[in-house]
């Protein structure tokens, strides 16, 4: 079977960084439209739309995954276990302690919901067709990127997934970038504050963790303690899209540029942190 994803980049790859974009996929499944009780246009609204423009436009010959399906099929950015009962007829209570804040409001492995638009489904899927999913298109997408930064751990010593999203705009002051890393859990400090530098050196305003701290990509992948480190970057969608926030706008050839030097930079300091100190 064909995976759901994109990919490309070199084998062994080129250099310790590793892309994902998991959230630019606009294909559905003629089983999803047949469930939907909104347009399928609605669905863009879970999209991130056109990141994946920005990834290629930045990328060289880094390893990269870019998955087709799109987010409301099922979203790669949440664990297995975010299932909604209100929509998976095999998700266990809304009760259980272990849910997250954004299964609570509609945004699980399958969505339920999208802001503009209310509940998505005319019914619920079976315990059969969400597994059919998490066998087919979740699990592949997490187990191949798992072993590109295994991989790119082995040739240099260590890896860093640059899991790259976008974001609908925030308050007219509020960040244009955030960066994610779980509060420090799923990279070391330098890698955020590397990208942190690079932003505001672009003259665009950046925070990190808040309000985006970095989702199950990165939760999962991100184990700095075994030299595999993990951060999200949420783009306003501003940065790069047309005034529609639906087409390429003349931002996108500066946001790739800007992704091309966080790349660069993360690379730098990934190789940096692998030599020998100076003896003082």
């Amino acid at each position: 079977m064909m995976p759901s994803f994109d990919e490309w980049g070199s084998t062994p790859p080129a250099g310790p960084v590793v892309l994902s974009v998991s959230h630019a996929g606009a294909d559905y499944p003629a089983e999803l439209r047949a469930a939907l009780r909104v347009p399928p246009a609605a669905l863009r609204g879970l999209e991130d739309r056109r990141v994946d423009a920005v990834a290629h436009a930045a990328r060289r010959d880094e390893p990269m995954l870019v998955q087709r399906l799109g987010r409301a099929w099922i979203d790669l950015n949440r664990s297995e276990r975010e299932r909604d009962p209100r929509v998976d007829e095999g998700a266990p209570p809304l009760c259980r302690p272990i849910l997250s804040a954004k299964l609570r409001s509609g945004l699980g492995l399958v969505p339920r919901r999208v802001t503009g638009a209310g509940d998505l489904w005319a019914r619920r899927f079976t315990a059969a067709e969400i597994e059919a999913r998490i066998i087919a298109d979740h699990r592949p997408y997490h187990d191949r990127l798992e072993l590109l930064l295994l991989a790119a751990r082995a040739r240099y010593g260590v890896a860093v997934l640059l899991d790259l999203h976008s974001m609908p705009p925030l308050a007219e002051d509020g960040p244009q970038v955030v960066i994610g890393d779980r509060f420090g859990r799923t990279a070391a400090g330098r890698f955020a504050r590397t990208l942190e530098a690079e932003t505001r050196a672009a003259g665009i305003r950046v925070t990190r963790n808040a309000p985006y701290a970095g989702g199950f990509i990165v939760e999962r992948q991100g184990a700095p303690e075994r030299s595999i480190h993990a951060v999200q970057v949420e783009l306003d969608r501003r940065l790069y899209l047309d005034a529609t926030l639906d087409a390429p706008g003349e931002g996108l050839a500066a946001t790739a540029a800007l992704v091309r030097r966080m790349i660069d930079a993360l690379a730098a300091e990934a190789l940096a942190g692998t030599l020998p100190q100076a003896a003082e």
